[in-house]
């Protein structure tokens, strides 16, 4: 199988397992991509999520041209995965957060798809571009919408028009990645991160991922006047009342996620 998918204690490591590629996506890993989202999606067992590529080369090199479909810019634009690129580019359902563990290249799809991560953790090998342009296409999975909204508009300006890579340190010092390690640290730092999320409630954790997906756009009284499905399951919810009483008692927290 093209794809690996472990869960483990509440975290689904999704692994694209295609290391003589490069970890590049052909049609059938991308099948398989959104099959796996969408049964994480529907698993409440499942409290994160971490996604990376096999090897220590290559995060995702993008789509493998190799296997292209043979469609044309047009039909591939007109046809496209609404979620874009990996079936994770651009998703909007998932309620949990989406661990980037970025090994090495990520490039075109594969940075697309670390875009639509809501966490990146980074090896200092590691390293970021969009060289679409150079042969002839478009970032048209959430590239070029996205990356302007993350960095600075000169810089993603930048690496969209000349087809450059970007080191993971420059790409932390933008923002565009929370953590940065020495690769034989990289596993070590996600797992933390990992633990780190899986000790705060359920839905505390969903509503933020809400509020942080859908109110970007608007200032701030108006984000904060909208009431979000998922703030009102949070605030209303058994778990709210849960962390302040353990939190009293001095002990850790039983979530129940409801």
């Amino acid at each position: 199988m093209s794809v690996d998918f472990q869960l483990t204690d509440g975290c689904a490591r999704v692994t694209i397992d295609r290391p003589d590629r490069m970890n590049a996506v052909d049609a059938k890993t991308e099948a398989e991509l959104e099959r796996i989202w969408n049964e994480i999606e529907a698993n409440d067992a499942v409290r994160c999520a971490v996604l990376t590529g096999s090897g220590d080369r290559a995060f995702c090199a993008g789509a493998d041209l190799k296997s292209d479909s043979g469609k044309s810019g047009l039909d591939y634009w007109a046809y496209r995965n609404p979620d874009c690129f990996g079936g994770i580019a651009m998703r909007q359902s998932l309620k949990i957060p989406i661990i980037a563990r970025v090994n090495g290249l990520a490039l075109g799809g594969g940075l697309e798809m670390v875009l639509g991560c809501d966490i990146v953790i980074a090896a200092d090998t590691a390293r970021f571009g969009l060289p679409e342009a150079k042969v002839g296409r478009v970032p048209l999975d959430g590239g070029m919408v996205m990356l302007q909204r993350m960095i600075p508009q000169k810089i993603a300006a930048g690496l969209m028009m000349t087809g450059r890579m970007m080191p993971a340190a420059e790409a932390a010092a933008y923002g565009l990645v929370n953590s940065v390690v020495p690769a034989d640290q990289l596993d070590e730092e996600v797992d933390r991160w990992v633990a780190d999320i899986v000790a705060c409630a359920p839905l505390s954790i969903a509503a933020i991922k809400a509020t942080i997906k859908n109110t970007s756009h608007l200032t701030p009284h108006e984000a904060y006047a909208l009431r979000l499905p998922e703030l009102v399951d949070a605030l209303g919810s058994e778990d709210s009342e849960e962390g302040v009483a353990a939190f009293r008692e001095k002990r850790a927290p039983r979530w129940k996620g409801r």
